[in-house]
């Protein structure tokens, strides 16, 4: 894929893998911005059980010593650590882990600025069961679709950055499907926007 900023063009890199000792990990390369980040967890805590029975999310984001300016961890790595925390935890079932912690970890190996976007992209899943159409399905109800649809769109724009389609369908349930995605990225996409003005707008400890 490719994303442009007011300067060039250039390629988005997204790799899944990049730390084989983590639960899970990414590289991303976005221009001259390159970052690792890798996730541990769910794992006990002595401190979480401290806190609650829900689980707990811990962010922490560093720089490389060649990465930028930036040395260690300063006042504003712990602000983008805070701001990473705040992006992951409304997206996470801390309940599904009681008395556990997952730990996120972002390493920037290199820093070239903020990446200009056109507008922010949401993501909605519809699958066809018979005569149904359901909306972000869980995995019990995609084992017995008969057809998928997935769309991908920039929703301030109402643009579709990408759709995927499986299955067999009529031309009248796909185009239902398809209002039913771009419907449902329009009402994330308010939700998303509404996340970053509250986290923008918050006070800095």
């Amino acid at each position: 894929m490719t994303y442009c900023n007011r300067a060039a063009c250039y390629l988005a890199v997204l790799k899944t893998g990049a730390v084989n000792s983590s639960s899970g990990s990414a590289y991303a390369e976005f221009g001259n911005t390159k970052v690792i980040v890798s996730v541990f967890g769910p794992r006990e805590s002595k401190k979480a059980m401290m806190y609650s029975n829900a689980g707990r999310l811990n962010c922490n984001v560093s720089y490389t010593t060649f990465a930028s300016p930036v040395r260690g961890q300063t006042p504003e790595t712990k602000n983008i650590s805070a701001m990473l925390h705040r992006a992951l935890e409304g997206a996470i079932i801390l309940k599904s882990f009681p008395k556990t912690t997952v730990d996120v970890f972002a390493l920037v190996l290199e820093s070239g600025g903020s990446i200009m976007l056109y507008d922010m992209v949401a993501a909605v899943s519809v699958s066809c069961i018979g005569k149904n159409l359901l909306i972000d399905p869980v995995s019990e109800e995609e084992s017995h679709q008969d057809g998928a649809l997935t769309i991908t769109c920039m929703p301030s724009r109402n643009e579709v950055t990408q759709m995927t389609v499986t299955g067999e369908w009529s031309t009248t349930k796909i185009n239902e499907a398809m209002q039913l995605c771009l419907d449902a990225c329009s009402k994330l996409g308010k939700v998303m926007r509404s996340c970053l003005k509250e986290a923008a707008s918050a006070p800095q400890d």
